[in-house]
């Protein structure tokens, strides 16, 4: 019979003195009795639900004057370092879900540059001051997207004051809800190409040059990429391409290590519905019919885009993931 290594013989003869071998633990962690843990809030009751006040703003609107206010996790989110030093662009990122990604980007431990329209400067004040409150630098840039000059200096200039990048959030949007395609002007379609899928392919084609390996780009795409409302045909149109646009170009940034994915969210409670884009005698009920019975708000899609920006998902590229409150998905 062999003898056991001197250090389990020594922890067998201490336990022996002792009457148990119960003396390797420590005794504090013994004693110590683990604390109940709160139970996880019910999803379906966790934000407002409908009926919501009717309203109306004209664009870009603001998220002061919605009611109820959205919830970006303006008191909620809490960082754990998963973007420590990290240094992010994102376009419309004074509101809604922009918002709530720049909010949790800070509090992870990036740098945050957030582009938006000259009207949403007290938005994307109330952003700023809490990125810097984060302890992280802000960078505000406004500016009108539809312009292809623009979208080449709004990437100079965030690489510039933020001194590199490494994520892109490609995410503001323009929406208008028609019945028909009788109704939609060729400004509009114009307007929601221009804003959703002409400035994402500006804007990520003058940031890839200054992407690194780890790097992450981000696209909002939309439940109605692949299930699109018959009064957003032109909106829903953009998501499409979005979607594929994310897909085919990880194909091609995969080998540089840069990975590219999309969030596809369903009913999201943003200026974007009050301001032309639904109808405004269906605004009061927004969301009732997903199962949750309710709209999303920023803040639920919040940890999304940090997973998405971290390493944690290194191995997800090309992907849409979808938050749509049960209503199936891509």
């Amino acid at each position: 019979m062999t003898k056991p290594p001197d250090k389990d013989r020594r922890l067998i003869l201490a336990a022996a003195a002792t009457g148990g071998l119960a003396v390797a633990a420590p005794a504090a962690a013994q004693s110590q009795k683990a604390k109940p843990m709160a139970p996880p809030p019910d999803p379906t009751t966790a934000y407002p639900r409908p009926p919501f006040p009717k309203q109306q703003q004209p664009w870009p609107g603001l998220t002061s004057k919605m009611d109820p206010r959205p919830d970006h996790g303006e008191t909620s989110y809490k960082g754990s370092g998963r973007l420590q030093g990290r240094k992010a662009l994102l376009t419309g990122g004074d509101s809604g879900i922009g918002r709530a990604a720049a909010i949790a980007f800070a509090r992870e431990g990036a740098d945050v540059a957030i582009n938006y329209l000259p009207a949403e400067e007290p938005d994307a004040q109330e952003v700023a001051k809490l990125i810097r409150e984060a302890g992280r630098k802000a960078v505000l840039i406004p500016g009108d997207i539809k312009d292809e000059a623009f979208c080449q200096q709004l990437v100079e200039r965030a690489v510039g004051e933020l001194g590199g990048l490494d994520i892109l959030v490609n995410n503001a949007a323009r929406q208008f809800s028609r019945d028909s395609i009788l109704d939609i002007t060729t400004a509009e379609f114009d307007e929601t190409y221009k804003t959703n899928v002409y400035a994402m392919f500006w804007i990520t084609k003058a940031a890839v040059p200054h992407l690194k390996p780890g790097s992450a780009i981000i696209n909002t795409a939309s439940v109605n990429a692949y299930d699109p409302s018959e009064n957003l045909l032109d909106y829903a149109s953009t998501k499409g391409a979005i979607m594929i646009f994310s897909k085919g170009l990880a194909k091609q940034l995969a080998p540089k290590g840069i990975r590219v994915n999309a969030v596809a969210p369903g009913p999201f409670w943003t200026p974007l519905q009050v301001t032309g884009g639904q109808p405004a005698d269906k605004l009061p009920q927004f969301g009732a019919d997903s199962p949750m019975g309710r709209p999303g708000q920023p803040a639920e899609l919040a940890g999304i885009y940090v997973l998405l920006a971290s390493p944690e998902a290194s191995y997800s590229t090309g992907q849409v993931f979808a938050a749509v409150g049960g209503r199936g998905g891509p």
